[in-house]
């Protein structure tokens, strides 16, 4: 009985630290979506504008990815 409960517990500290470690990337992501939003309002050359185009769609892609994971953890849960 207490060797279960250790595993729970054990079980819900694991999952609380990947939702931290989610948290901390969708927040670094976020900054990282408004920076590329940022160099693309001012950019003026046509290769930079689809290089910033390239950057925002890849980081919205890691954005959805992590959103989806913590998702899934409070589903878990």
């Amino acid at each position: 009985m207490i060797q279960s409960a250790r595993k729970s517990s054990s079980r819900r500290d694991l999952q609380e630290e990947e939702r931290q470690e989610l948290m901390s990337s969708l927040a670094h992501t976020r900054a990282l979506i408004n920076q590329a939003y940022g160099g693309f309002n001012t950019a003026s050359d046509g290769d930079l504008i689809e290089s910033f185009v390239f950057e925002i769609n890849s980081l919205q892609a890691r954005y959805n990815y992590l959103l989806r994971r913590v998702k899934e953890l409070e589903g878990a849960t």
